[in-house]
């Protein structure tokens, strides 16, 4: 018993030891990755430090569930590799402790911090999430800050168009021209100006502009009526030596409400998860019904009174009321066949456009289920992938017997790669309904957990399928025979 807790002391030592460093590793790459996705909306903005670290935070929160399969991957694979290599691993077999009873304390680890996991994507996540978001969204609606190049138009101003010919270091402009088309492109204003200078109010609400020595030209046709070409155009031309212009230009950054996430389903838990799947099903099933028994009452047994239907009938059908309609039609002159053609390609079309409304509102909210369903199903598939990769780390490491940072990271990554590719395809066949949410969203355990379970059983039995120095020999072996037969054929031919 005494070494058993030594055992799985040193064991678990030297695994957190491992998966400390990789975990943070793991969770900087991906919060790298997730930066560069949305670097496009923070650049230019001005974003102070504190809404900067505020992202960093919120996104290293909303990674955390992502990065643990990965560090546990990467972990235990160097955990027991290192182990292989220093014939720690094969001195613990020697002393009759199986691979099973070795793994026992990360298994129960592990099986904590999934439940760990799932706690917080189901509980902390939402909250980060909406905080995040609305972060995102405030950071995409500021201002950028105004940079106004050299030799082209800058229109960040709304409403302008401001050409430089040349600045200068202390801020001083030359050569400057504005189109202001606040007013309508009909009624654009021209500022031409020798010089110039632009400044930022003190609360960063608005823009002064002063401008020496040039002329405005301004149309007085203030009206909405239509012009023509032949019109004269009245119009105002001013000189000035020096004029003011203040501008509206916020470019402070205001967070915007985030209570417009609070029925996405990125703000809830899988209680609310499931609560929205059930109560939008049941919306879905009784309007397809009601859409149903729509569509049979009015194309079958639209007049079920046999008055209304008399009532409903044209004049000049209702004196062939004892006939089929196909001799009713061949019965009727041209215009009234023409009527009756017409009256039938409305109802269809009305009809046609009835079902395309009832079926695109159907299909929005089967979507909103899918989203739904998704991130319910998202929550326990990260959690399972911890213990999935677990049982492939573990035994990888230990056949084949590498520690360090060289083979098991190359490893490493391209499990996790081809988990992330596998993972997405069915994220994305579950999304568009190709496949059940179900199904996609569980398509990555569904294959990895087969290959976790092949290769505990090999490293379990001592296969030496996959050891390093035997890979090499079959390889060099395979080579041979081609080499062999490659010469045998070369002389059957010169015979």
């Amino acid at each position: 018993m005494i070494i058993d807790k030594t055992l799985h002391r040193y064991i678990l030592r030297n695994f957190l030891r491992t998966f400390s460093t990789t975990f943070f590793v793991s969770l900087f790459v991906l919060l790298m990755q997730f930066m560069f996705r949305y670097a496009d909306d923070f650049i230019g903005k001005g974003v102070g430090f504190v809404t900067m670290a505020q992202f960093f935070g919120y996104s290293a929160l909303s990674l955390i569930p992502l990065s643990l399969p990965l560090s546990i991957l990467l972990g235990s694979l160097m955990t027991f590799g290192n182990f292989g290599e220093r014939l720690e691993l094969l001195s613990m077999k020697a002393a009759g402790i199986s691979l099973f009873r070795i793994m026992s304390s990360l298994i129960i680890f592990i099986g904590l911090l999934s439940i760990g996991s799932f706690y917080f994507a189901d509980n902390i996540l939402p909250k980060t999430q909406v905080d995040m978001w609305t972060l995102i969204f405030s950071i995409r609606e500021k201002s950028p800050e105004l940079q106004i190049p050299e030799g082209s138009f800058c229109s960040d101003i709304d409403g302008m168009n401001i050409y430089v010919k040349d600045k200068h270091r202390n801020g001083k402009l030359n050569d400057v021209i504005i189109y202001d088309y606040s007013n309508g492109f009909a009624n654009t204003g021209i500022i031409l100006a020798k010089e110039g200078s632009l400044e930022m109010s003190k609360d960063k609400k608005y823009l002064m502009l002063t401008l020496y020595n040039g002329e405005s030209f301004e149309n007085l046709n203030q009206g909405s009526k239509p012009r023509t070409s032949s019109d004269i155009i009245p119009y105002r031309r001013e000189s000035f030596s020096k004029k003011e212009i203040i501008i509206d230009y916020d470019a402070n950054f205001n967070e915007i409400n985030g209570s417009f996430l609070n029925d996405d389903y990125v703000s809830k838990n899988t209680t609310e998860l499931q609560h929205t799947i059930d109560s939008v099903s049941l919306k879905v099933d009784s309007m397809k019904n009601a859409n149903a028994e729509k569509r049979v009452s009015l194309t079958y047994f639209e007049h079920t009174n046999v008055e209304q239907a008399t009532l409903a009938k044209p004049e000049f059908i209702k004196k062939y009321e004892s006939e089929s309609s196909k001799s009713i039609y061949a019965k009727l002159d041209s215009v009234h066949k023409t009527m009756v053609i017409d009256n039938a390609t409305n109802r269809c079309n009305n009809l046609s456009n009835d079902i395309d409304y009832e079926t695109s509102t159907t299909d929005w909210l089967e979507g909103e289920i899918r989203r739904h369903a998704i991130e319910w199903h998202k929550r326990y598939t990260l959690a399972f992938a911890c213990f999935i990769f677990l049982f492939i780390g573990a035994p990888l490491g230990a056949i084949i017997r590498k520690g360090g940072m060289g083979m098991p990271i190359v490893l490493a990554t391209a499990i996790f790669i081809i988990y992330y590719i596998i993972d997405n395809a069915g994220y994305k066949m579950a999304r568009e309904g190709i496949w059940p949410v179900w199904q996609g969203m569980w398509l990555s355990a569904e294959i990895l957990l087969p290959f976790g379970i092949l290769l505990t059983y090999l490293a379990a039995t001592d296969n030496t399928i996959m050891n390093a120095e035997s890979t090499l020999i079959t390889i060099k072996e395979f080579f041979k025979t081609i080499k062999t037969k490659c010469s045998n054929l070369t002389l059957l031919k010169k015979r």
